[in-house]
């Protein structure tokens, strides 16, 4: 295609750079596949939700918000969008909110963030509708008594005021009693139930927390299961540590190492064989499908106490994980932003807390070393406004590799730097195309003829390589965006994927559009099943 052929740029981007707009529904799902309404570089927590509710607006097809909550939900493994469309659903399609309802509320944090979002006021309501009402409701009184204990751990809100405003009618006295348990109401409030009442669970925990030694709480752990943190307050000492750890699950184990140091639990050998095996068991890591970037993740919050042998599982788990990540058609270009606006945390930040350690540079580094892992003969090439020399030295672990490689740059922006750089040095070879791993926000360099400078190098760059491999190759250009933002640096269109977001649905996203199965982002939200 000449210069002149080329689709002229229609948006202006966050950064001020020419951009190309995204269809409604395309913005819509890639706000709901990275945002976390915290706040990100370019944009307020505010800006996102005022955009959701614009482009939910112009959508106007209920049936793809639903399928849209549900991608982003179980997919996606969002909190907070999900949440808001759900919410949105609520007011505009009853019906379809009542088939969402459960597989969006899938845990009590959720049901919590639901309940947060509602009493916001941003919604249109603060108090419960009859839809909402009845689906709490349900949930409250058909939720197991796991699911329950689970869900009142934390506040703001807490569950006894979600308790409190959806008034759920018990269906029996161990229901009623666990309620009444829950909100901290006098037992002589819960008749007819009595303690008796109470699940054997409930009366183990509650038991828990009255034992004066450590040796009642670590006989008590015996029987008792529930979430290491309703058993964490109220741990009497080492002993009841070490039981409170063998309960937690390998990803528990790898998000709370500082906090079982900090109780002695790894200065016990036994103990600390125990915790390496787990976080490295090559078939939990599988099967938990766990992507690299969660290792590092640990890596980066472990305190320097945390012993030299966690920190090699975790470099280990790393290496298995990268085994989830798909093998693409054939070698690709790997562009990996280094600018300024990518050392900003992936989930964003409320207020001045910063909510994850784990910034966007950090998530771009470790998926481009784990597509580079499971798809030998690809190229990195790091980049700000210019492309920074990069290589993987033998050996060298994926995490080390991604903590070098997110040290580079910290300049502006320019998304055309990876194929400059392919079209000047690599001409020869055949890749299947080139994965961007960016912000988007590209500002130095354009086109010409009002095109960006993304769209002009590629192409320059699949035209040279439909020259070179006529009928062998068919490359596709994959841009990755990792923040919540609405435009992209070259327009939808067969040979050119952009999607958003940071969980191995990505991956299944662009594994599948390089293998010509006519899916982007927006089918891959519409093939979701109701």
């Amino acid at each position: 295609m000449s210069t002149t052929q080329m689709p002229r740029a229609d948006a202006v981007n966050e950064a001020g750079g020419r951009a190309y707009a995204l269809s409604p529904r395309h913005a819509l799902a890639q706000l709901a596949a990275t945002g976390t309404l915290n706040g990100v570089f370019y944009a307020t927590g505010q800006d996102q939700l005022d955009t959701i509710l614009r482009l939910a607006g112009e959508v106007g097809d209920n049936s793809y918000l639903a399928k849209l909550a549900l991608y982003a939900r179980e997919r996606a493994f969002m909190k907070d969008m999900p949440a808001a469309l759900l919410l949105l659903l609520s007011r505009r399609d009853p019906a379809l909110f009542r088939r969402a309802f459960p597989r969006v509320v899938d845990n009590g944090r959720m049901l919590r963030t639901l309940f947060k979002m509602l009493r916001s006021g941003n919604f249109g309501r603060r108090g419960l509708s009859h839809a909402l009402q009845r689906a709490f409701q349900r949930w409250l009184n058909e939720a197991s008594v796991g699911a329950l204990l689970s869900a009142s751990i934390g506040n703001d809100p807490s569950l006894r005021d979600v308790l409190r405003m959806a008034r759920p009618t018990p269906p029996d006295n161990a229901r009623r009693a666990l309620f009444g348990f829950l909100t901290g109401k006098p037992v002589e409030s819960w008749a007819p139930a009595v303690p008796d009442d109470l699940p054997e669970q409930v009366k183990d925990l509650a038991a828990y927390r009255r034992a004066e030694t450590e040796d009642e709480q670590v006989a008590i752990l015996a029987r008792l299961r529930c979430r290491w943190d309703l058993l964490a307050d109220a741990a009497r000492g080492p002993a009841v540590w070490k039981g409170i750890a063998r309960q937690m699950g390998a990803q528990a184990l790898r998000m709370n190492l500082n906090t079982l140091v900090r109780h002695g639990v790894l200065d016990d050998p036994e103990m600390l064989d125990y915790v390496v095996a787990r976080l490295a068991d090559e078939d939990e890591v599988r099967r938990a499908r766990q992507f690299p970037y969660q290792y590092l993740a640990a890596f980066l919050n472990a305190d320097g106490a945390v012993p030299a042998a966690v920190r090699n599982a975790l470099e280990r788990a790393a290496e298995v994980a990268c085994g989830n990540v798909p093998v693409l058609p054939g070698p690709v270009v790997i562009g990996v932003d280094v600018s300024g606006s990518m050392s900003s945390a992936i989930t964003g930040t409320r207020g001045r807390v910063t909510a994850s350690k784990m910034r966007c540079v950090d998530v771009a580094a470790l998926f481009a070393i784990a597509v580079l892992r499971r798809n030998p003969g690809s190229v990195v090439v790091p980049f700000d406004t210019q492309a920074h020399p990069f290589a993987v030295e033998p050996g060298e672990s994926v995490l080390a590799v991604a903590r070098r490689l997110a040290t580079f740059g910290g300049g502006g922006t320019d998304c055309s730097i990876p194929l400059a750089v392919a079209n000047a040095n690599l001409g020869g070879r055949p890749f299947a195309g080139c994965v961007l791993l960016s912000d988007s926000e590209s500002w130095v360099g354009t086109g010409r003829s009002g095109a960006t400078g993304v769209l002009a190098e590629w192409e320059k760059f699949r035209g040279h390589l439909l020259a070179l491999h006529a009928g062998r190759l068919d490359p596709k250009l994959v841009c990755i965006d990792l923040q919540p933002y609405v435009t992209a640096q070259a327009p939808d269109r067969e040979d050119v994927l952009n999607v958003g977001g940071f969980s191995d649905a990505v991956f299944e996203v662009v594994a599948g559009f390089l293998r010509d199965d006519g899916r982007g982002l927006v089918e891959a939200v519409e093939a979701v099943e109701l």
